[in-house]
């Protein structure tokens, strides 16, 4: 298996790059550990359903009591590739079938505001995605994922499933955790046009960072690992295209 040199392997490179403004907050273990995200977006969307924490934890145990045989993987293919936040004993390029990476959820907090919504990735069904697989060690399965949860579970948007994950040899060496797009959820962005995505991308912006930036370290990533997105690079210019033309107006506009 390929090993991804991005991915952390040890707690101290597990806490996030900084965001590109130095007044949001980093989504760092401590800043999930302390409920600081789920806060944040308490703040940010007053009107969003949140999980609970007993919610949250039922669906961890739900996910765990689903465990099939074998060591736990994540399937990592958007932000936890350049920002894990989790401890991981080994990290590989992974594929996995029947899902395909793509912006189909809206966000109106995090990434983007009730003001100025925004966008990021899940996992639709349909097609192939390759991303990173993080194989968590035994010891620390539960409370690494534990975090995991309170990062990815904040709103029901997402439904966590066991994936067959294959090497690029095309041999399958186990299952891995995979957050998918909830097809109930209200912020379930299906079907936009992309004239819509671009616009979205361009101009969501919430505490965390703007949507823009999300895709361009998704995509920064992804070329780092050396796993090919022509849809995704499409998309990452076209929104610079958009945000460069909407500067050079405004400047026009002085």
């Amino acid at each position: 298996m390929q090993t991804c040199d991005l991915c952390p392997s040890s707690a101290d490179s597990a806490e996030a790059a900084p965001l590109s403004s130095p007044d949001a907050p980093l989504l760092s273990r401590a800043f999930i550990e302390t409920g600081s995200l789920k806060a944040s977006f308490a703040r940010e969307a007053p009107n969003l359903r949140l999980l609970s924490d007993a919610e949250r934890a039922a669906s961890l145990r739900m996910t765990l009591d689903t465990r099939p045989p074998g060591s736990i993987w994540l399937f990592a293919y958007g932000s936890l590739i350049w920002n894990p936040t989790i401890r991981s004993a080994e990290q590989c390029i992974a594929r996995i079938e029947g899902w395909h990476r793509t912006f189909c959820l809206s966000t109106i907090a995090g990434r983007g505001s009730v003001d100025r919504p925004g966008l990021v990735l899940a996992l639709d069904a349909g097609g192939t995605c390759q991303g990173v697989a993080y194989r968590l060690a035994e010891t620390e399965a539960e409370s690494e994922l534990a975090l995991l949860w309170r990062r990815e579970m904040v709103t029901a948007a997402y439904i966590p499933r066991w994936i067959d994950i294959f090497d690029e040899q095309d041999n399958a060496f186990g299952k891995a955790i995979a957050f998918t797009i909830n097809p109930a959820s209200p912020h379930y962005a299906r079907n936009l046009e992309t004239s819509a995505t671009v616009h979205r991308l361009a101009t969501g912006v919430g505490s965390l960072g703007s949507s823009a930036e999300y895709l361009f370290r998704t995509r920064d990533g992804l070329r780092t690992c050396g796993i090919p997105d022509p849809e995704l690079e499409q998309l990452a210019a076209e929104v610079e295209a958009a945000i460069t033309a909407k500067a050079l107006h405004e400047n026009e506009s002085l």
